[in-house]
């Protein structure tokens, strides 16, 4: 989209159909029946390979990408497509929101889409600088809800410490902070920054990344109007953000998000990716594939929260006027 194109249509959603060996086509199909008739003004349209969709609900329009020829690379190369076509469609402005499917990295691999996930996909199509990777439950079994950003994403642990750059914490809390305000509708978000050792390092006792990376951070951000926390120990805050404390929590690796995070949210977390020009979430689970020959038995929660969250960021970015941050 450019500054001139029109508002992208907030109420229409491509919902992309993922690894077509996995559950995602069924869980889709089975969430968006749910969602429009919880939303009837909403429009969904999916988007995969010409046999699926034949599988499709009818009262929902189709977009075909091309014929799954079967293989492990042909499963890749459907999924990537559908991405990329869906991508296509909300940088025209045709849909406010992309939500996707679970896909294969290695069969994305062998396809030739050398990207670590949809997250640097979605990146690289859509030309962003900076994207994030937020995990969102907006209601958990504790309570409030439970948002976690993680500042690196895939990646061994042992290349972790020096990937948690002052820059990049900076950069991806900053984003974090304008998403909150211009995709939730915070006026003043909250941020806490969980710390990458134990115990936030004891004053150094286990590691100095605390006080040489973080805590600088910290400062540039507060003078830059960012409201975040010093580094806290990753055994309270999340907790912490639990109970409302924050809004949501700045995680150095992804692990030590992952684990709170699908501890209290597993089957019903949303995968939504900070950056980009339009909306874009996904379940937060993966491809299944040992539940995807046995019909009826894939939990549909995740991705009808993803369908929800949606509908509700499009709504709350594009009738705010704020566009994409």
């Amino acid at each position: 989209m450019t500054p001139s194109s029109p508002p992208p249509d907030r109420r229409t959603v491509a919902v992309t159909l993922g690894d077509p060996r996995g559950i995602g086509p069924e869980v889709a199909f089975h969430a968006v029946d749910k969602l429009a008739r919880e939303a009837p003004t909403a429009r969904f349209i999916f988007v995969g390979p010409e046999e699926l969709l034949r599988k499709a609900p009818p009262s929902h329009p189709t977009i075909a990408v091309e014929r799954w020829d079967g293989s492990e690379a042909g499963a890749g190369r459907v999924s990537a497509l559908a991405i990329e076509e869906a991508v296509r469609r909300a940088m025209a402005g045709e849909v406010g929101a992309v939500v996707t499917a679970p896909v294969h990295k290695p069969a994305l691999h062998r396809a030739g889409w050398h990207v670590p996930g949809q997250t640097e996909l979605l990146r690289d199509l859509t030309g962003a600088t900076v994207v994030g990777m937020l995990m969102a439950a907006e209601t958990t079994p504790l309570g409030g809800p439970l948002r976690v950003l993680l500042a690196t994403t895939h990646l061994a642990l042992r290349e972790v410490p020096s990937a948690v750059t002052g820059e990049l914490l900076r950069e991806q809390a900053s984003l974090l902070h304008a998403s909150l305000r211009s995709d939730w509708g915070m006026p003043a978000p909250r941020l806490a920054l969980c710390a990458l050792n134990p115990h936030a390092s004891d004053q150094g006792l286990f590691g100095d990344e605390e006080e040489r990376v973080l805590a600088p951070a910290v400062a540039l951000l507060r003078a830059g109007g960012v409201d975040i926390s010093p580094p806290l120990p990753a055994d309270t805050v999340f907790g912490r953000a639990l109970a409302g404390a924050f809004d949501a929590v700045v995680a150095p690796y992804h692990d030590v998000g992952m684990a709170a995070f699908k501890t209290v949210s597993f089957g019903a977390g949303v995968n939504v990716t900070l950056g980009l020009p339009f909306i874009r979430t996904s379940p937060d689970h993966g491809t299944a594939f040992d539940l995807a020959p046995f019909p009826g038995r894939a939990d549909p929660a995740s991705m009808e929260q993803a369908l929800r969250l949606a509908l509700r960021l499009a709504k709350t970015r594009f009738d705010s006027g704020m566009g994409h941050v």
